[in-house]
């Protein structure tokens, strides 16, 4: 694939790993099946996202931020990968600021740094309305009832963080059939731009464990915000307190919700892996 050599970083937030490529200077403009090859894992780099920086589109923030998943698809948030992008855009020189504010297709977050290695994300006030979220509902409840193509009920709670979100609560995460339900759910007309769905398992007030299947990625070690929405969804259904430690596959998170109206914060690790390039078409 002769080009120019894209330059790129490989990061990680809390095994929910990303590459970060800096378009503040040049455009970049990749078509579904570029960024597919980038995210393979055998062909490419591997990733379960790219995280893009680009230039502010107005002055209330100070950078763009694009969201690709593995399949080429673009989405409006990445909890984990703001925390990445929070730590890259201070390695590499393009803001020294304790503070900075992105904006991504569907949401404004605030990052700040917590240590060397750790980041809090203000990810905004959960939308909870069914039309906002998007899902079909006839008005917004904590439960609902949602029935599967096998003609089995299943209770779910759903939120948006600036994706969709369903939550299914389980007794042992480990057992959870994870990828059937997940695609499932994915494939149901009540969510009619897919979504993501959290399987939640509740040890403690403070303490849950997570997996979740994304939409165009499948199961990835951690999802951010997934992680805020099972928080979300937990305090709403009176299972969990306003600060709740979340374990997932790669780590832990912690997520800070003290309820309607109000942001929800997350804070979690993120970690530079490797620096690179690779060919790509000009």
């Amino acid at each position: 694939m002769a080009g120019m050599k894209l330059q790129f970083t490989k990061m990680h937030g809390a095994g929910n790993d990303f590459v970060v490529i800096d378009a503040t200077r040049r455009p970049f403009s990749p078509t579904p099946a570029l960024l597919h090859r980038l995210a393979d894992r055998r062909f490419g780099v591997g990733c379960d996202q790219i995280l893009v920086v680009e230039p502010p589109s107005a002055g209330d923030v100070d950078f763009n931020y694009r969201i690709f998943n593995a399949d080429g698809s673009e989405v409006g948030q990445c909890g984990n990968g703001s925390r990445a992008l929070a730590r890259y855009v201070r390695e590499h020189g393009l803001s020294d600021k304790p503070r900075i504010r992105v904006r991504t297709a569907t949401s404004v977050l605030e990052l700040a740094q917590v240590d060397a290695s750790h980041y809090c994300v203000d990810m905004g006030v959960p939308r909870l309305e069914p039309a906002q979220i998007p899902f079909k509902a006839a008005a917004r409840a904590a439960r609902y009832t949602l029935t599967l193509d096998n003609g089995e009920p299943l209770e779910i709670g759903v939120a948006s963080m600036g994706n969709p979100h369903a939550v299914i609560r389980v007794e042992d995460v480990d057992l959870a059939p994870v990828h059937e339900l997940g695609r499932a759910l994915q494939q149901h007309p009540a969510f009619p731009q897919s979504v993501n769905v959290g399987f939640l398992q509740v040890q403690a007030r403070d303490r849950v464990r997570l997996r979740v299947y994304e939409r165009g990625t499948g199961e990835t070690l951690a999802c951010g915000s997934g992680a805020c929405a099972a928080v979300v969804v937990g305090r709403l259904w009176g299972l969990l307190d306003e600060k709740v430690k979340v374990v997932v596959r790669g780590g832990e998170l912690e997520i800070q919700w003290p309820g309607e109206n109000q942001t929800v914060l997350m804070t979690g690790p993120a970690e530079t892996v490797f620096e690179g390039e690779i060919e790509w078409p000009n």
